[in-house]
This record gives C-alpha cells, sequence and structure tokens, in this order.
C-alpha cells in the first residue's frame, strides 16, 4: 500500500497516539532540570523546568502544524549531559555562554537543513561513526547515571571505583527494576513509575522532604532569554558549537528515517514524509533552547509509542504539546524528585543507545578503530566533541593507510581537517 493510500486515523486515535508519547517521554520534565540544575551550573531547577516545558509545548506544536509529522521535540539527553558536565562543569563555561553556544549550534544547524548542505554532510559521514556518536553517548549517560546512584565513586589511583551500596544505591536499583519490568511490556508509564516509587521511598524513608507547597507559577525570570550570545563567539568554544552541531544532525536524522521507515511514514518516493521540514522544526529547537534557557531540543524516539498506537498527522503533535501546558506548574513536586530517582532513566536510555553497536563491523580495522574511539572517548573524556572529532580523524587516516584512498568522500577530508583545526583551537586561549 502507497503512503498516499493510507486512511488518515480519526480524531480520537490521533488524541490517543498523541498522550501516549506524552506519558512516554514526559520523565524529561524532571530529569532535564534535575541534569542542568546540577550543584555548580548555577542553574535554577524551577527555571529549567520551566524552559523545558515550554521547548516542549512550542516546538511539539509546531512539529504538528508545520512539519505535520507525529513526532514530539525535547531536550535531547546526551546532549544535557555534555551541556553540564562538559562544558560548564568541566571547561569552566559560565551557563550564559553555554546558552549561547547552544544558540549558535540552532543557528548552523538551521542554515544546513534549508540547503542542500544537510544532505551532502548525511550522506558522507559513514554509518559507524553515527552508530558509534549514539553508543559513546549511551556509555556517557550510563556512567552519569551510576554515579547519581552512588554505586560508582571517584578514586585517586584507579579514578572510579565501586560506590557505597546504600539506600539511595538500592533505591535507583529497585526503579530500574520497576522501569525494565514495565517496559517489557510496553507501558507508557515505565520512565516514570520508577522515578515515583524511587522518590516515595526516600520520602518514606527521610531521606528527602516534601515541598511546603506542590504547584507554582512558572519561572521565567532566571534563566529565560539569560544566554550570552555574543560570548559564545571565542573560537576557543567553536568545538562545543560544532559537536551540537553534529550530534544533532545525527539524532535527528536517524529518529527520523528510523521511525519513519518503521512505520511507513514515507512519501511516493520511499523516503521519509516532510523530512525537510521536520529538521527546520528540529534546528529551531535547539536555537530556541538558547534563548528559554536549557540544552538543545531534538525529535523524540519515543515518538514511537504513539505511532503505533495510530498516529500518522501532524494532529498526534498538537495533543501532545497540549499535555505539557500543565507541566509549567509542578516546579516545587518536580524539584524533591532526589538524582538517584532519576539515574535510572539515565541508565536505561544509555543502554538503549547502545544496542546499535552490533551493527559496526570490527573485523576491518579501518571501519572498527574509528567507532571505537568515538564510542570510548565520549565518555572518557566527558566529551561528545572529543569523540566525534577524532572519528572523524581516525576514519580519514586508517582509510588512508589500508589503500581505500578512493572510498574517502571528499566531505570526509574537510571534516577531518576542520576537526583538526578545533581540537588545536581547544588548547588556545582568544
Amino acid at each position: 500500500m502507497s503512503a498516499a493510500a493510507i486512511p488518515k486515523p480519526g480524531i480520537r486515535t490521533e488524541a490517543i497516539a498523541g498522550i501516549t508519547t506524552f506519558f512516554t517521554m514526559s520523565y524529561i520534565v524532571v530529569v532535564n532540570p534535575s541534569i542542568l540544575a546540577t550543584e555548580g551550573t548555577g542553574m535554577a531547577f524551577s527555571g529549567v523546568l520551566t524552559a523545558t516545558v515550554l521547548l516542549c509545548f512550542v516546538m511539539t506544536l509546531l512539529m504538528g502544524l508545520y512539519a505535520k509529522l507525529p513526532f514530539a521535540v525535547a531536550p535531547g539527553m546526551g546532549l544535557n549531559a555534555f551541556f553540564t558536565f562538559t562544558i560548564i562543569l568541566t571547561q569552566k563555561v559560565w551557563w550564559q555562554v553555554a546558552l549561547g553556544i547552544v544558540f549558535w549550534a540552532g543557528v548552523l544547524f538551521l542554515l544546513i537543513s534549508v540547503t542542500p548542505i544537510r544532505e551532502t554532510i548525511a550522506k558522507a559521514i559513514p554509518s559507524e561513526l553515527r552508530i558509534g556518536t549514539a553508543a559513546g553517548i549511551g556509555i556517557f549517560l550510563t556512567f552519569i547515571g551510576l554515579k547519581n546512584a552512588g554505586l560508582i565513586a571517584a578514586d585517586p589511583v584507579t579514578f572510579v571505583k565501586l560506590g557505597t551500596l546504600g539506600v539511595p544505591a538500592l533505591l535507583t536499583i529497585l526503579a530500574t527494576c520497576i522501569s525494565v519490568w514495565l517496559l517489557t511490556r510496553k507501558s507508557a508509564f515505565a520512565f516514570l513509575a520508577g522515578i515515583f516509587f524511587a522518590t516515595l521511598l526516600a520520602w518514606a524513608f527521610g531521606l528527602i522532604k516534601a515541598p511546603a507547597r506542590f504547584f507554582s507559577a512558572p519561572d521565567f525570570q532566571t534563566v529565560f532569554l539569560k544566554l550570552d550570545i555574543l560570548g559564545a563567539l571565542k573560537l576557543s568554544l567553536l568545538p562545543a558549537i560544532i559537536s551540537i552541531l553534529f550530534t544533532d544532525l545525527f539524532d535527528s536524522i536517524s529518529t527520523f528515517i528510523g521511525v519513519a521507515h518503521a512505520s511507513n511514514l514515507l512519501d511516493e518516493n520511499g523516503q521519509p514524509r516532510n523530512l525537510k521540514q521536520g529538521l527546520v522544526v528540529d534546528s529551531f529547537a535547539t536555537l530556541g533552547a538558547g534563548l528559554a534557557g536549557t540544552s538543545s531540543g531534538t525529535a523524540y524516539i519515543e515518538s514511537m509509542a504513539g505511532i503505533d498506537m495510530g498516529g500518522r498527522t501532524g494532529l498526534t503533535s498538537v495533543f501532545t504539546a497540549l499535555c505539557f501546558l500543565p507541566c509549567f506548574f509542578l516546579a516545587p513536586l518536580a524539584g524533591m524528585v532526589p538524582a538517584y530517582a532519576t539515574a535510572s532513566v539515565l541508565i536505561l536510555v544509555g543502554a538503549s543507545m547502545f544496542k546499535s553497536v552490533s551493527q559496526i563491523s570490527f573485523s576491518k580495522i579501518e571501519e572498527g578503530l574509528p567507532a571505537f574511539l568515538t564510542i570510548i572517548l565520549i565518555p572518557l573524556t566527558f566529551s561528545i566533541t572529543q569523540g566525534i572529532l577524532w572519528g572523524f580523524i581516525s576514519h580519514v587516516g586508517m582509510y588512508l593507510m589500508v589503500g581505500r584512498r578512493r572510498e574517502i568522500n571528499p566531505v570526509m577530508y574537510a571534516l577531518a581537517l576542520i576537526s583538526v583545526g578545533l581540537l588545536l583551537l581547544e588548547h588556545v586561549k582568544f
């Protein structure tokens, strides 16, 4: 049956699909602020929660009305950790400047999305590097989740060691088990249930206190429009901008293409429907995230849950967007959720991102080694940038060494040279 012949679902089906997508990904309303408001960043939890909900609502609505696709948009997992732990806490960049970095990454993404450059870059980058980036981010997220749970801790000799198996760690394990059990039953509440029960038990054990009030007005004072656009234009920060750009590009294209083929959301030529419009919305989600006060947004793979329920048009996204509106007022309630309650989400999302690693051919060293370096350098350096840049450089270098020069896409030569320049810039102060 052709794409044009597929009957459009009724409004009731689209509503159910949209609500399902919301509950499947609503964990981001709590998890994203808990990551960005980590101690030392200086960002207010309430402000980031408001920014997260604002981004989810506006961009998911735009995805429905402009791109006419049943995809929801939210801050990307992995990039929020990169934003917090690499850019702010490791590189010591002020959070206002970090938001400016996200803004400029969105501007570049928009320029790429409305020109043929997008397709040229997408086709040039080998699949093993794209998969390696996703797998590396998966390990990165899992590492942070295990740290937040207290299951691993710093050590001056071995760098890391097994942490204390206390109540917080046990609650993370319990939350993970609950979520896994529900995931095997394809429940839309899998992640939320784990967070809820871990938080409830933490409160029962006296580890956390209930807030004085459960609801509050949205916080548009602390991080909204507080980005430093000019401060982010330092040459030394260019690698971070490029890193967010490429990660967004990989994530978006993988989501749109993967979900479109899995659910037959294709046009008459067998291509993902409205791909260009979807990428334009994704670019605005990154640009808009910097303005709103959060890390970059992207289309969520969890949208597949709603599509499985029959969502086929942009109306599904409209219903999902509307579901986010009440979340504007939940900051005090969300603020009581401890980091070890959301750690299970980081661990499970990390595992989900890593599973595609089996598609990489490690039998050929020129294909396997660049992917391996990409995978391993992301968590070990706490930087998506390092993984991507060294992946580009080693791909070109290895192909030249084994005599496969003719198979190297010309664009990859340019990306490798740019990567060398960006690595040098990271060690120069301007």
